[in-house]
């Protein structure tokens, strides 16, 4: 499918598109009657330590946050969803990507390895704890 320019994307020249999470899983529920499990869904981004040490990665958040409002829609509708897993908890070598591109929770300095949370895994840690898209 052709997206306009300036249509929204991930690092990898992905588009964006949430709705899918809403009209695929009502889908698949209406055709199969089986529980789901969403096993990866996340996105690749230039993510960078900023000065004050932290990685700022809203693009993340929106995403997932826009994702899994068009899950609850799918869920409202009647699709049996009982698991969700974000992909992945720490940038990591992608077979397609290399180190290229960041799809984690936590930063990873691949030179000395340091692990840094991102803003996505507080702002995740928030919604799994308290179960409230903010």
């Amino acid at each position: 499918e052709n997206f306009p320019h300036g249509y929204p994307m991930t690092h990898a020249k992905w588009p964006v598109t949430p709705r899918s999470m809403n009209h695929f899983f009502q889908y698949i529920w209406e055709r199969y009657k089986t529980p789901i499990f969403i096993t990866e869904n996340g996105i690749s981004c230039a993510d960078n330590l900023s000065p004050d040490g932290k990685c700022h990665d809203t693009q993340r958040i929106d995403f997932v946050r826009s994702y899994l409002q068009e899950l609850g829609k799918a869920i409202k509708a009647g699709a049996d969803i009982r698991g969700y897993f974000y992909w992945s908890l720490m940038d990591n070598f992608e077979w397609a990507q290399g180190y290229g591109e960041r799809f984690g929770l936590v930063h990873v300095d691949y030179k000395t390895q340091k692990r840094t949370p991102k803003d996505s895994a507080y702002w995740y840690s928030d919604l799994v704890q308290t179960g409230k898209l903010k």
